[in-house]
C-alpha cells in the first residue's frame, strides 16, 4: 500500500501533477494530513484518512469539519520534537505503508520546512521503504547506500526522454555513482560537495537508472515540458 501525506506547503493542481508523474496516486490506499495539509485535498480530489498535527496551521472550523467527516484526529502537542509532516510518515508506517509519497512539502513561507521536508526521505521510519516528494514540476528521492547486504543501491529512474535528472550529494561526498540511460553517463564516480556536476542530466531512455556505492544521494527530476 502507498500512503499519501498532504504536507501544509504549496501543492501543484491535481490536473498538473497527474500530468507530470502518470499513475502516481494508483497504488494509494491511505491519506493523512499533516495539520495544514487538510486543506489541499478537495482540490486533490482526495478523501482524508487521517489527520495528525498540533493544529498550528489549520483552523479550529476545519478541525471540526474533518471530526464531523469521521476522520480520526492525532492532536499532538505543540511543543515536540517532530515535525507534523515526520509524525505523518511515523503514522503512515505504522499502519503498514510500504511507500510513502509527500505532496505539499515544497515552498510555502519557510524555506527551513522545505528543507527539513527533503531531508525526512532519508528518516529512520522510512528504512526499507521508498518515498518521494512531489508536486507538478518536480519529484525528489533519495538514496542511501550501502544497503544491509554492504552492496551499492540502485534506483529505477523511468520516465519520459528529455527529462532533467538532477544528482546531488546529501553530505560530504556521494561515492560510486554509476548511471544508465542519461546522456551525461557516470560509472563508479564520486560526486563531492559543492560542484555543481551531476546537476541537469538528462534522461537518454525511458529505462534509465542510478546507483550508489556510499553516501547519500538526492535524485530530482524535472519534467522538460517546464
Amino acid at each position: 500500500m502507498d500512503a499519501l501525506i498532504l504536507a501544509s506547503g504549496d501543492v501543484s493542481t491535481r490536473a498538473a501533477i497527474d500530468a507530470a508523474w502518470p499513475g502516481w496516486a494508483a497504488d494509494v490506499g491511505l491519506v493523512i494530513a499533516a495539520d495544514g495539509g487538510a486543506r489541499h485535498a478537495a482540490a486533490l480530489g482526495l478523501r482524508i484518512d487521517r489527520w495528525v498535527g498540533d493544529g498550528d496551521s489549520i483552523t479550529p472550523e476545519a478541525l471540526r469539519a474533518l471530526e464531523a467527516a469521521g476522520v480520526p484526529l492525532d492532536r499532538v502537542p505543540a511543543g515536540k520534537d517532530e515535525s507534523d509532516t515526520e509524525l505523518a510518515i511515523r503514522m503512515a508506517v505504522g499502519l503498514g505503508a510500504g511507500r510513502v509519497i509527500l505532496v505539499g512539502a515544497l515552498g510555502g513561507d519557510r524555506i527551513d520546512h522545505t528543507l527539513a521536508n527533503i531531508g525526512l526521505l532519508w528518516s529512520p521510519d522510512l528504512a526499507g521503504r521508498s518515498a518521494a516528494i512531489l508536486d507538478g514540476r518536480v519529484r525528489i528521492r533519495g538514496i542511501r547506500a550501502p544497503d544491509a547486504d554492504g552492496r551499492s543501491v540502485w534506483l529505477d529512474l523511468p520516465g519520459r526522454l528529455g527529462d532533467l535528472v538532477s544528482l546531488l550529494p546529501a553530505g560530504d561526498v556521494a561515492e560510486g555513482v554509476t548511471t544508465v540511460g542519461l546522456a551525461y553517463p557516470l560509472l563508479d564516480e564520486p560526486l563531492p560537495a559543492g560542484p555543481a556536476r551531476g546537476l541537469s542530466n538528462v534522461r537518454a531512455a525511458t529505462d534509465a537508472a542510478v546507483a550508489l556505492r556510499l553516501g547519500r544521494l538526492l535524485v530530482v527530476e524535472s519534467p522538460a515540458t517546464l
